[in-house]
C-alpha cells in the first residue's frame, strides 16, 4: 500500500492538489508509524480505522461548517485504499447464512460471526440493524 501511496503522492504533487497531498501524506505517516509500533496491524486496517474516525468526526460538526466539506473530500481521496464496499443485499445474505448455521441464533452470536466478514466494507451500525430485522 505504501508503494501505491508514494505514486499517488507524486502525481498529487505534480498536479498541485494540496488537499489530496495532505490526506495521502497523513495516511502514509500513519502507516509508517504502524510499521514501527510494537504491535503493528494490517495496513488496510490502518486506513479503515482512519476513515472511520473521519466519518465519525463528521457528526460533531454542524452541516454548514466548512470542515464538513473538507473531511468529505479527504474521505474521497482515501477511499481507493479501502477494501471494496459491500451492498446491503450482500450483507443480508451473509446474515441469513450465519443465522442458518447457528443452533440458537441471537444478536451476539450473529454479530460475532458477521463483524470480521464485513469489517471496513460495510457500516457496523447498519449491519446491527439488519441483524435485528433478520432475527425478528
Amino acid at each position: 500500500m505504501i508503494d501505491q501511496l508514494n505514486e499517488d503522492i507524486k502525481s498529487a504533487m505534480k498536479a498541485s492538489e494540496k488537499d489530496k497531498l495532505a490526506a495521502l501524506r497523513y495516511l502514509k505517516s500513519m502507516l509508517i508509524e504502524n510499521r514501527t509500533s510494537k504491535a503493528p496491524i494490517a495496513e488496510v486496517d490502518v486506513a479503515i480505522k482512519h476513515v472511520k474516525k473521519l466519518k465519525d468526526s463528521l457528526e460533531s460538526y454542524p452541516a454548514d461548517n466548512p470542515m464538513v466539506e473538507k473531511i468529505k473530500v479527504e474521505i474521497q481521496f482515501l477511499e481507493p485504499y479501502l477494501p471494496s464496499q459491500l451492498s446491503e443485499a450482500d450483507v443480508v445474505s451473509i446474515i441469513k447464512k450465519i443465522i442458518s448455521t447457528l443452533d440458537a441464533p441471537n444478536m451476539g452470536l450473529v454479530m460475532k460471526e458477521l463483524t470480521p466478514q464485513i469489517k471496513g466494507r460495510f457500516d457496523g451500525k447498519r449491519a446491527n440493524d439488519l441483524v435485528k430485522e433478520n432475527l425478528s
